[in-house]
């Protein structure tokens, strides 16, 4: 993987800019054929996610609060969590319908210790509850991968987050490579693939379509691909920017789905500000999960109550 992405296939790139840019019916109906062929449509997995250790992240993710180097965000730092009080909310996800349990830590990499072997507790004790477990920690060493492997981890989160032309831009502490280094270490030890991006961060329609371009030529491709819109945090070099339109997200959607027939979409962060409507146009178009619970990390969701309203409104109605 990692030596043929050093550059964006120009030929999947062009494909992808050219469905960004296609009229919003057209490319929703072609989107929504490929997902009907290849997934129930009625199948709409719902992933909670908590962060097990909060703050103080020496990354310098121009987005991300809870970065040390954002110092205006104000965010209180958080020590890192007991598994049992993990596992326990996990209890707690999955009676109120979560299928994947997503654990997230504000790491820039792993480091082997206590706290490594608390997540394999973590990832051991969510799996026993029946649901599939994720983490996000940053970068991995190949014996790192081959550990969370052998606890029993369904996917490991690490976001591209842009094209590589823009990511420099947002990002200064890592590079894209770094990025690509750890999701080959991930592939090996044969964990699923969960990896996106952001929308909504300044980078062009091009930088959006070599994004989904790279993604695209994984092979196979992610298992999962979760798109974000951007939520301006105040405080972060973001803090500024003004919040992605529906359509926006709509065609992102659409275009992964057309380009990664088989993956799971996720809409994801940035869908808190989202009519119903526009939720059920990213679902036509091959979105088919979502982050369900009132908060992502540190930013806020929809909602559980607004959630459950979300899927009363896509359920068929009894016959009186």
């Amino acid at each position: 993987m990692l030596d043929r992405m050093n550059t964006v296939d120009s030929q999947l790139a062009n494909k992808a800019e050219a469905l960004l840019r296609a009229p919003l019916l057209t490319l929703v109906h072609e989107a929504a054929a490929v997902h009907r062929a290849h997934h129930d449509v009625e199948d709409i997995q719902k992933a909670s996610l908590l962060s097990i250790k909060t703050g103080g992240c020496p990354e310098d993710c121009a987005y991300c609060p809870q970065s040390a180097h954002h110092k205006e965000v104000g965010l209180q730092k958080e020590h890192f969590m007991d598994p049992q009080a993990v596992i326990d909310i996990a209890k707690q996800a999955q009676s109120a319908g979560a299928e994947r349990f997503c654990m997230g830590a504000a790491w820039r990499k792993v480091r082997d210790g206590a706290e490594f072997d608390a997540v394999l507790d973590m990832v051991r004790g969510v799996r026993d509850l029946g649901m599939e477990a994720c983490v996000t920690l940053g970068m991995l060493q190949p014996h790192q991968a081959q550990a969370l492997a052998d606890a029993g981890l369904t996917a490991y989160n690490h976001n591209l987050d842009t094209g590589p032309d823009y990511y420099a831009e947002i990002i200064g502490t890592r590079t894209y490579r770094d990025r690509l280094e750890t999701l080959d270490h991930v592939r090996a030890a044969g964990i699923t693939i969960c990896c996106g991006g952001i929308i909504g961060m300044g980078e062009s329609l091009r930088d959006r379509a070599d994004m989904l371009a790279v993604l695209a030529s994984f092979d196979p491709h992610p298992e999962s691909v979760p798109i974000n819109a951007l939520i301006p945090v105040p405080g972060t070099p973001l803090g500024h920017l003004s919040r992605v339109r529906p359509p926006e997200m709509i065609r992102m959607v659409a275009t992964a789905r057309i380009l990664m027939p088989n993956t799971r979409v996720r809409l994801s962060a940035g869908r808190d500000g989202f009519s119903v409507s526009d939720q059920v146009l990213c679902f036509l178009a091959g979105a088919n999960s979502i982050f369900y619970g009132d908060i992502l990390l540190t930013a806020p969701n929809s909602g559980l109550s607004l959630d459950d309203a979300l899927f009363e409104t896509l359920a068929s109605i009894p016959i009186e």
